[in-house]
């Protein structure tokens, strides 16, 4: 007589149950992972085969009838990897990293089965359909609340930092990383998988998954017509050392005529070696990467193995896609485990790695940071001589670094062109030639890949994984690392522990950039920052001078689940401030640098230090017409808006600071406003929102050739005359 399994908890809400496949009598009686272990005990294990195969399916299952819960939603792609993502799990490697955003249901079923969901109150299938794709519950796309999952996953290309990010951080842990082959077509996946490897060549412990199914989002994907040896050797040809290639059609008994097949349609026995042939794979793989070998591990398998539709079209779920749906049925019916299955399954999963994930994964703790000291900080005179505050600044950085070795500093175009030589000098380029001359070295923590992205991706991903990080790029150039920023940015927002803020030094501002010509001269990168300011966690700062620079970075490395970027010159420029002041303004977000009686008072609000040029020439010209003026340095705009502006509250590690109304017309209040800003005026919204005198903005235009700073802003209307000429028409409207 057959025992009954009583159907547990977690299974409410499962539209199916199948029977007990034949291999259960001999090979599902106990758990793989046996009671105090952390793994399989052997890859060629047959029970641990056998519960492999299950967990492929219980994950196929989870994703398919979650997905179609909500008719919305992505199934297919995941599908496909699954059976690697289980070989992931029975051989105690919960450290797991997507590049595709599109996975996230199939990374959702892998924390359900693990038990970390319940951290969010996730306790059966039940709950996992209703929460799916709503508010505080699991999202379209991998985020930084989702308790066990250690990125968030939106834009393709971006995974990768954040396995490479946690190999440099925790040597001696697996880092796996799935990449879409949709998201192979771009160049700079691999690229930043060459420059880290030649600058942390012992840092090996991440694993590229290729989810080689041939087909991206709607199409077949650009790299579906290579053969397995042109894909072995252009992994090979990128830097790999080891690629470990598994193709289903080799063991394809079902007459599947395409170059991809699906696995769920083979016989028992050619599934149970397909998934024997994956799980032995993932395993040499792991060892190879952990053992010093840049490796990679290729599972080539059809698109949508084992759910609802094929290819391109299993990718997404449609309205009217629902769990009633012919097709969707009869999906979910031949996936179906046994209650047993599923019992056992979810006992594997929850020793897997010594835990769920959200208890035991190196991003559900806080990294231990090393105290940094006393910082030393140069306060110059005011009215002295003319400082560069790049310089300044760099010279506080040196220090972090020289305090905390995994402090890393990021650049595409080189700190010496930004003022900031002192850095490299400090702390060593990272290059596999030692120089003296250019100050670098194999052991080195400045990082300098040519693109942006890979700049911004190792910077924000080790922020995210708890370390402190410092991304430096000319103003013009920093939109190509933005997009990873920003999603890290956003995640932190999120996050459900505290990190080290995201921090940018941005130079070379197009007003310093005249003979470089409008190629160089892009400041509407600040449109960036100023929407995201009302989101609640990024604080865009604009230091006034070199005192203020250093004031700032003192601030933003105190700061903690925060995008924080300074912008300033590489100029000498006149120091306005002292310490205290910026301190001040950093509270209030501007400080009063100038101010000069008269009968009618025009406040030139000032974003920036090489604009406050001609707002002191304008300033001179009231006075000689008799109109007063005040210079107010604006240092932290996100501190101008009224509360109700951002939404503060719903971040992590809330800041709720905002500048009351009485300081806010002490700063701004007089009988004209002028906003003035070398970059976009999008960054004077908070000024021009409360602001209740007549006012108008000054701001940039276009870029264009030209022979200095003045002429730049000559071209942009941003003179002395133009400020005068503009309050006084104001002053007398």
């Amino acid at each position: 007589m057959t025992a009954v399994t009583p159907r547990p908890a977690f299974c409410e809400g499962i539209r199916f149950f199948g029977e007990d496949l034949a291999p259960f009598e001999t090979h599902g009686q106990t758990p793989a992972i046996a009671v105090g272990q952390k793994a399989i005990a052997s890859p060629s294990d047959p029970a641990a085969v056998f519960q492999t195969l299950l967990a492929a399916d219980a994950l196929r299952y989870l994703t398919l009838q979650v997905t179609a819960s909500k008719e919305s939603g992505h199934p297919g792609g995941f599908a496909s990897i699954a059976d690697a993502i289980a070989s992931l799990m029975m051989l105690g490697h919960k450290n797991i990293i997507t590049e595709v955003g599109h996975h996230a249901p199939g990374f959702y079923s892998n924390m359900f089965l693990d038990r970390s969901l319940e951290d969010m109150g996730i306790t059966t299938v039940q709950h996992m359909g209703d929460r799916f794709r709503e508010t505080h519950g699991l999202l379209g796309h991998l985020s930084g609340q989702i308790p066990g999952l250690l990125n968030p996953a939106g834009p393709l290309g971006q995974g990768q930092h954040f396995a490479m990010a946690g190999a440099k951080l925790h040597p001696g842990t697996l880092f796996p990383v799935t990449i879409g082959d949709g998201g192979l077509g771009e160049p700079y996946i691999m690229s930043s998988f060459g420059h880290f490897n030649t600058a942390y060549p012992t840092a090996t412990n991440f694993l590229p998954i290729l989810v080689w199914n041939g087909y991206s989002q709607e199409h077949h994907s650009m790299v579906s017509t290579k053969t397995n040896e042109e894909m072995v050797a252009y992994w090979q040809g990128n830097g790999f050392a080891n690629v470990i290639l598994v193709d289903a059609k080799e063991f394809d008994d079902a007459d599947q005529p395409e170059a991809y097949v699906d696995s769920t349609r083979f016989s028992l026995g050619q599934r149970l070696a397909f998934t024997q042939a994956v799980l032995e794979a993932t395993d040499r793989a792991a060892t190879s990467a952990l053992g010093g070998t840049l490796t990679v591990l290729i599972v080539k398998q059809l698109k949508g193995a084992g759910v609802h539709k094929r290819g391109a079209q299993s990718h997404n779920l449609y309205p009217g896609d629902t769990l009633e749906r012919d097709y969707i049925v009869s999906a979910l019916q031949e996936r179906a485990l046994s209650v047993a299955a599923w019992d056992l399954v979810r006992t594997n999963f929850e020793r897997a790695g010594g835990g769920p994930a959200s208890k035991t994964v190196v991003t559900e703790t806080e990294l231990p940071l090393p105290d940094l000291g006393t910082l030393p900080l140069n306060e110059f005179p005011v009215g002295g001589d003319k400082q560069v505050a790049t310089t300044a600044m760099g010279a506080i950085v040196g220090h972090v670094g020289q305090k905390d070795p995994a402090f890393v500093v990021t650049n595409a175009d080189g700190n010496a062109a930004s003022g900031i030589n002192n850095i490299n000098v400090a702390l060593k380029i990272i290059h596999p030639t030692t120089d003296e001359t250019y100050y670098q070295q194999p052991q080195g923590q400045v990082y300098e890949p040519l693109s942006e992205d890979a700049c911004a991706g190792l910077a924000v991903a080790q922020a995210l994984f708890g370390a402190r990080t410092l991304w430096c790029s000319y103003e013009s150039f920093a939109i190509n690392g933005l997009p990873i920023w920003q999603t890290v940015t956003q995640a932190m927002a999120e996050l459900r522990r505290p990190t080290p803020s995201t921090i940018t030094l941005f130079t070379a501002g197009a007003l310093e950039q005249g003979r470089n010509g409008w190629t160089h001269q892009r400041p509407e990168v600040e449109n960036y920052f100023a929407a995201m300011m009302r989101n609640g966690n990024v604080f865009p700062l604009f230091p006034c001078d070199a005192n203020s620079i250093q004031v700032c970075y003192e601030w933003a490395l105190e700061t903690r689940n925060k995008g924080v970027t300074i912008t300033a010159s590489k100029s000498a420029l006149p120091v306005y401030t002292t310490f205290d002041q910026t301190r001040q303004a950093l509270k209030d977000g501007a400080i009063v640098l100038q101010e000069t009686p008269g009968d009618r008072t025009v406040v030139l609000a000032v974003l920036g230090d090489m604009t406050l040029l001609p707002a002191y020439a304008a300033a001179a010209q009231l006075q000689d017409a008799g109109i007063g003026s005040r210079i107010v340095s604006i240092i932290n705009p996100r501190r101008l808006y009224r509360p109700s502006d951002t939404a503060w509250d719903t971040c992590s590690q809330a800041d709720g600071n905002f500048l009351k109304d009485a300081g806010f017309d002490r700063l701004f209040g007089g009988d004209v406003l002028l906003g003035i800003t070398g970059g976009s005026s999008a960054m004077l919204e908070p000024i021009m929102l409360r602001s209740t005198s007549p006012r108008d903005v000054f701001a940039w235009k276009r870029g264009e050739t030209a022979a200095s700073a003045g002429d730049v802003m000559k071209i942009n209307g941003l003179t002395a005359e133009q400020f005068v000429k503009r309050a006084k028409a104001l002053l007398d409207s």
